[in-house]
């Protein structure tokens, strides 16, 4: 089998949408246990709740699609190479999570043949479940979601996050991080780049950038973004890649005004 057809396709997203909802409640209802916190970098932590959510999400995904590759953060990469991939982010928002605070997620993508056909993002903090599906467009609680209508740059509230080597390597967003915060209406910072991406999908946010992610960070997310009809590419607006380095994802309208900054930036 090289591809699904659409009514596979829905059967596969339920599928996921029910793993993620079961998983990302079972970590939230025992989240009040001692954290275990490890480190992966400087300041790039993991927990032992990472590793519980990734071995639920896996002996899931196996029992129903044992065939299909797995890429997943907490070092699990099997068949990669096959037709059909799960790209698996089991808590985006460690530092959040371990902190105590409730914004991380649950995020599971499929890639077909090189292209990512559907995404789930589930927050059980606030039992929001995000999904889309190639051209079938973005939802929220089964809710169709379209990204806003803001037009200037000035108007918008954008969103990023920091690349885990930023105490190490020169090459960050904090310049961007700056020029953004005197051009718009207001830039956060919230811990999940799955949230940023599905925040922008719903129009809570107007655009979003950043910078040295994985796969697992973005694939769903973007998938989920550009069927709530957003726009998304690299900061000099070529097609974006999951595997790349950079990610712009906005509501279209203010792309190439946050385009124009982050080239001024590198110039």
């Amino acid at each position: 089998m090289d591809k699904l057809n659409s009514n596979q396709e829905i059967e596969v997203l339920r599928f996921v949408e029910r793993l993620a909802r079961r998983v990302g409640d079972k970590i939230a209802s025992t989240s009040g246990r001692r954290r275990r916190i490890s480190f992966k970098g400087e300041i790039d932590l993991v927990t032992q709740f990472d590793h519980e959510a990734q071995d639920m999400i896996i002996k899931g995904l196996n029992k129903g699609y044992s065939d299909f590759g797995i890429l997943s953060e907490e070092d699990v990469n099997s068949g990669t190479d096959l037709p059909f991939k799960w790209i698996i982010d089991p808590l985006d928002g460690t530092t959040n999570f371990a902190h105590g605070l409730p914004i991380w997620a649950v995020s599971i993508a499929l890639e077909a043949m090189g292209d990512v056909v559907l995404g789930v993002v589930y927050d059980p903090n606030r039992k929001e479940m995000f999904s889309g599906r190639r051209k079938n467009g973005a939802y929220l609680n089964g809710k169709r979601v379209k990204v806003s209508d803001t037009g200037k740059l000035e108007n918008s509230l954008l969103v990023t996050g920091f690349p885990y080597d930023i105490r190490r390597s020169k090459n960050n967003n904090l310049a961007q991080f700056s020029a953004f915060a005197v051009r718009s209406r207001a830039v956060r910072r919230l811990g999940s780049a799955a949230l940023d991406l599905c925040y922008t999908a719903c129009g809570r946010f107007d655009g979003y950038w950043e910078m040295k992610l994985s796969p697992w960070d973005q694939a769903a997310g973007t998938l989920i973004l550009r069927e709530a009809r957003g726009r998304v590419t690299d900061f000099a607006g070529r097609e974006f890649n999951i595997y790349g380095d950079e990610v712009l994802g906005t509501n279209g309208k203010i792309h190439g005004q946050m385009m124009r900054v982050l080239k001024r930036l590198k110039s």
